[in-house]
């Protein structure tokens, strides 16, 4: 990979500016670079550095810098500190129709945008290029000897029957802090009541908060917990070196299926440059199926196949639970039964 990683701290001062924060900056130069793509994203830059090379090998002369944060902190760059990016690439469906529908997006169209189904692109604004499962991922040692969960029922009857051996030892996504874990939350409660039970059931044992699922795998595969929910499949997959420490199972009773989307920010100095990798991103994701990258497109037929994958729909009906008062009626909820007095 053609990239040079900058440390945070670095980050920061280089954008001592930004009120937004920096995980991480990664520049992809280019031999006589003509171009220069910025990129906002909540994809981690090892994960992500396949579609960039790929993009580069197809479009010379054009360098991209790279800058992964929370998917929180793209509101703040572009909506609160009008930070110029030419992408804004993100797990948190909902924020980014938030983005879009509040005329923070420009508006995009080509072959490549208008062959995807009308259910993965909003207002030719927002666009999917990937769909991946919301997944429980499980230490290998800590369930040796016990049934492996396959639906959320079973992994409630499996942590009550075995506080001991659970307690302080499931990871979750902190709904607070992290914009995809908010998603899939409300995603879960709004499909089924199993979810606050299990809610309940993990909180009493102590539940460990994340922001991120990349951490909650490697906290898996090092024993520090035995069970994350709601992980990234596609994370999990990537992670070859894990895969006899860790089981990754999508729950039976019903899948939440994320897609990940992008958008041009009002801000973009490069639009048709811009418009060029979503092309890119769309070719990639759906008619090659992701391929050896890490994010894996999901074709519609993929999705009549299998009953319990319940992919989140692109639209309007993604801003219910962004709404103010709905926001901090679930976050009460969601705190009552996760975060539970010891």
């Amino acid at each position: 990979m053609r990239a040079f990683v900058l440390s945070l701290a670095l980050s920061l001062l280089a954008l001592a500016a930004a009120a937004f924060e920096i995980e991480e900056q990664v520049s992809f130069p280019a031999e006589d670079a003509t171009a220069t793509l910025r990129v906002i994203s909540t994809a981690d830059a090892d994960l992500f550095a396949p579609f960039i090379d790929a993009f580069q090998a197809r479009n010379p002369g054009v360098a991209v810098d790279y800058f992964v944060v929370s998917s929180s902190e793209i509101t703040v760059a572009l909506q609160d500190e009008g930070e110029s990016f030419d992408l804004a690439i993100s797990s948190a469906m909902d924020l980014q129709i938030k983005l879009a529908n509040d005329g923070l997006a420009r508006a995009y169209r080509s072959p490549a945008s208008s062959s995807l189904p009308e259910w993965a692109r909003w207002r030719d604004r927002v666009f999917a290029f990937t769909q991946e499962p919301a997944t429980m991922v499980l230490s290998r040692a800590a369930f040796e000897g016990l049934e492996l969960p396959r639906t959320r029922q079973s992994l409630i009857t499996t942590l009550r029957d075995n506080p001991d051996r659970f307690t302080g030892r499931i990871g979750t996504y902190d709904v607070r802090e992290s914009g995809l874990g908010y998603l899939f939350a409300t995603q879960d409660g709004r499909s089924s009541e199993t979810y606050w039970r299990l809610a309940q059931v993990m909180g009493g044992l102590q539940t460990q908060l994340y922001r991120g699922s990349a951490d909650m795998i490697e906290d898996v595969a090092q024993g520090r917990i035995a069970v994350a929910y709601n992980v990234l499949g596609s994370y999990a997959q990537a992670r070859d070196d894990l895969h006899d420490q860790i089981h990754i199972i999508a729950p039976e009773d019903f899948t939440t299926v994320m897609m990940r989307t992008v958008l041009i920010p009002e801000t973009a100095r490069a639009p048709e440059l811009a418009g060029r990798f979503i092309d890119h991103l769309i070719e990639t994701g759906w008619r090659a199926g992701g391929g050896r990258f890490a994010f894996p497109g999901i074709t519609p037929a993929t999705i009549s196949e299998n009953a319990s994958l319940r992919p989140i729909q692109l639209g309007p009906g993604l801003l219910v639970y962004l709404d103010r008062l709905k926001r901090r009626q679930f976050l009460e909820e969601w705190e009552a039964a996760m975060v539970q007095p010891q």
